[in-house]
């Protein structure tokens, strides 16, 4: 079985309902009625918020018990949310379709992140934003939640290097305080990234 399908089983949130921190501190800076892509998305506290907030929003997970749970929190919020069972290594992107794509928490290994990172930075439309929080190299001895393995954590570099010529609204590497149900709980080492690509470029 895919393991995040047999994560996702539970009747439990395993990441809560809440969205991400740091989503909501940014939240106001994305394009409100936009056509909003959510990436590993899990269980879909991420993009219910973001539908709640008026934008047009699709999921991508390729865990069906995670998509499953997005459906029912957006019932149980009373908004519409387009659900997809997406393979990352799979996926097609197309070109300049989103307003916005979201990424919480998604760790992959390095090759499939910069395969990942460079199809976002396409998708993009001009006058959109990359909006990003994930745990950095140094999250490890925290063990506050995330990926023991140092080939599925962040380093600044890689946003630097994809989203040269992007304008950089929001760049941070540091400890944050997260408490996102049972996984993502207490001190952590993060790197965050707000990011509009130029409207002048396709």
């Amino acid at each position: 079985m895919n393991p995040w399908n047999e994560r996702f089983l539970s009747e439990e949130y395993v990441y809560g309902t809440e969205a991400n921190a740091f989503l909501k501190t940014m939240a106001h800076r994305l394009h409100q009625n936009g056509r909003t892509l959510a990436i590993a998305e899990g269980e879909g506290r991420n993009a219910t918020y973001l539908a709640q907030q008026g934008m047009d929003v699709t999921t991508w997970d390729y865990a069906e018990a995670g998509l499953d749970k997005t459906r029912r929190l957006a019932a149980e919020r009373g908004v519409q949310i387009r659900t997809e069972l997406v393979d990352l290594n799979e996926a097609n992107w197309g070109h300049n379709q989103w307003d916005q794509i979201i990424c919480i928490f998604g760790h992959f290994n390095s090759q499939l992140r910069e395969q990942t990172l460079a199809a976002v930075r396409d998708a993009v439309r001009p006058g959109g934003y990359f909006l990003s929080e994930v745990y950095s190299v140094y999250q490890p001895p925290y063990g506050s939640g995330g990926p023991k393995d140092q080939d599925q954590l962040y380093r600044p570099e890689e946003f630097l290097q994809t989203f040269a010529g992007w304008k950089i609204i929001h760049l941070f590497m540091g400890e944050v305080e997260r408490y996102e149900g049972n996984l993502h709980n207490g001190l952590s080492h993060v790197v965050q990234i707000l990011a509009q690509k130029s409207s002048g470029k396709s």
